[in-house]
């Protein structure tokens, strides 16, 4: 009997690098969809086909979409990226982001017949997106299931989102067991064209403290 397939959206970052880890485990055919959405820090692309690679993907997609066009975001417009989240929702937020994402993977998934999509998003140690909410993801399952032909005819679809409720400690953790690699993510928001990180943005801090938390050396390279 062939294993079940899924889509799950590869950033190149340590948590989507986890989930396609933990996709695979649970014994699915795993399909990584990658999005260039005009982010300024492409070097996590390259970091998501070498992952794609190395984890054991069937097939790793690129699409693109230009949200460069629209701004709004320090990670797709001409704005500093903050060394501090501050209050309220940073400026790192990129407006319907992991809507559009996650459409994109819905229909992939109807084109491969999968039935199930893995997405990344935390809603512990994170930057207080609201699109990284439990209540995010089981909306979107629910419109997944209204507005396919697939879901409609009898195969339902599930979002699973198995990070949403791990810190970045348990993140780390949870990697390694499953031989991730975390040297070869990128998670900075302003990474070099080689993927080494700043050190002092939002993301960088974050997975800084998983690492320290967790008693994992941390393998992130820093320029500057």
């Amino acid at each position: 009997m062939k294993p079940a397939k899924a889509v799950v959206l590869l950033s190149g970052g340590m948590d989507s690098a986890t989930v396609l880890a933990i996709a695979r485990a649970q014994g699915f055919e795993v399909y990584a969809l990658s999005v260039a959405y005009g982010q300024r820090h492409t070097s996590e692309l390259a970091a998501a086909a070498r992952l794609a690679v190395s984890l054991g993907a069937a097939a790793h997609k690129v699409v693109n979409i230009d949200l460069r066009s629209i701004g709004g975001s320090a990670l797709t417009d001409d704005i500093d990226v903050p060394e501090h989240g501050g209050d309220g929702i940073p400026v790192t937020y990129v407006p319907a982001r992991n809507t559009i994402m996650l459409s994109v993977a819905l229909g992939w998934a109807e084109v491969l017949g999968a039935g199930d999509i893995f997405c990344g998003v935390n809603a512990v140690d994170y930057s207080g997106y609201p699109d990284c909410r439990p209540e995010f993801v089981e909306a979107f399952e629910k419109l997944a299931n209204l507005a396919t032909k697939a879901a409609v005819e009898g195969h339902g679809l599930r979002v699973q989102a198995p990070l949403i409720q791990l810190s970045k400690a348990d993140i780390v953790r949870r990697g390694i067991e499953l031989g991730v690699d975390f040297a070869e993510t990128v998670s900075c928001y302003q990474a070099d064209a080689e993927g080494r990180a700043c050190g002092h943005c939002d993301a960088c801090r974050l997975r800084a403290a998983g690492f320290e938390a967790a008693g994992v050396a941390d393998p992130t390279r820093y320029f500057g």
